[in-house]
């Protein structure tokens, strides 16, 4: 059981489950709340249609409706993949106690043997 959980949470599986669920399952969700919420923020603007904005006679919806996308998507992500995923990993695999790294074995080495010549 403790290989399955190494492999769960040390390996690049969270990161590829990450990217098919923003592709698959929560882009068309996104998509849709964005254009409702577009087509308020057209309507708060004035725009005469809902969901098109206009500025210098250039339609910024898409770009607009992007950006919305993008930062939903992203918070998603974050609260209920990255969070649980990052608290997990540091209760299954603490990092290890703060002591001597290799630079630090490695000196003592070279003093040591410097010591003896």
């Amino acid at each position: 059981m403790s290989g399955f959980k190494k492999f769960i949470l040390q390996g690049n599986l969270v990161d590829l489950a990450v990217a098919v669920i923003i592709g698959a399952a929560f882009g068309t969700v996104v998509k849709t709340f964005t254009d409702v919420l577009l087509a308020f923020i057209g309507k708060a603007a004035g725009a005469k249609e809902i969901g098109a904005m206009f500025i210098a006679e250039v339609d910024v919806a898409p770009f607009i409706n992007a950006v919305i996308a993008f930062l939903i998507l992203a918070a998603v992500v974050y609260f209920l993949v990255v969070a649980p995923y990052t608290k997990a990993k540091e209760r299954f695999f603490p990092d290890p106690e703060p002591g001597e790294t290799e630079l630090d074995l490695l000196t003592q080495i070279r003093d040591s043997l410097a010591a003896r010549a």
